[in-house]
This record gives C-alpha cells, sequence and structure tokens, in this order.
C-alpha cells in the first residue's frame, strides 16, 4: 500500500525558514507530478508548488522567489523549501503525488497527513 508521508513544520517567527519533507513509501512502478497544497480553516486547498518528473517548477505568485519545491527521485520524496516566512503563509500543508502502484499502469494521486506551518508576527 502507497502512502506519504510528511515532516516538517511547526513554529517560526515572521522571515525564518522551514523546510517541509515528504516521502512516498509502497509498492510503486513511478512518481509524476508532485505538488504541496495549503489550506487554512475555511479557505479551499492552494497549489502552492509543482514540480514534474523531469523537474520543471512552477510556484504559486504568492511564494515565488521564496519558497523551493525539489525532489529526490531516488528517495522517491519531495520537499518544499520556504523562506522569509511571513504570518499569511499560516496554514495546513499537504504533499500530494501522481503514483503508478504496482502492478500498473493506473495513475493514482495521494495525499500526505498534513502537517502545520504557523509564522508568529
Amino acid at each position: 500500500q502507497v502512502q506519504l508521508v510528511e515532516s516538517g513544520g511547526g513554529l517560526v517567527q515572521a522571515g525564518g525558514s522551514l523546510r517541509l519533507s515528504c516521502a512516498a513509501s509502497g509498492s510503486i512502478v513511478s512518481i509524476n507530478t508532485m505538488r504541496w497544497y495549503r489550506q487554512g480553516p475555511g479557505f479551499q486547498r492552494e497549489l502552492v508548488a509543482v514540480i514534474t518528473s523531469g523537474g520543471s517548477t512552477t510556484y504559486a505568485e504568492s511564494v515565488k522567489g521564496r519558497f523551493t519545491i525539489s525532489r529526490d527521485n531516488a528517495k522517491n520524496s519531495v520537499a518544499l523549501q520556504m523562506n522569509s516566512l511571513k504570518p499569511e503563509d499560516t496554514d495546513v500543508y499537504y504533499c500530494a503525488a501522481d503514483i503508478v502502484p504496482m502492478p500498473g499502469p493506473y495513475t493514482v494521486r495521494y495525499w500526505g497527513q498534513g502537517t502545520q506551518v504557523t509564522v508568529s508576527s
């Protein structure tokens, strides 16, 4: 069974940095696009950053220049480095990955459990 497990997050002062990690485990054929989302109470889930299997990245305008998404294909993992954090970055962050589980060939989107990021002013 495939699962995504997140780590990182926590409480940081404005201007500080945090790094989120997300690792996939289980019987996996391949991992395609990986994403980070965030969601605050009463709000829709917002796409923060995307990285394709080839390493191409895109970012929400609100985080461009501050956040960096990266992946380690050997470890089936994705990370989100968050710098110059602002109070408005406070949210629960979720990783998501489009994975082909064994035996294939269909792609399934899996989600991490979510991790709280709180930025104090």
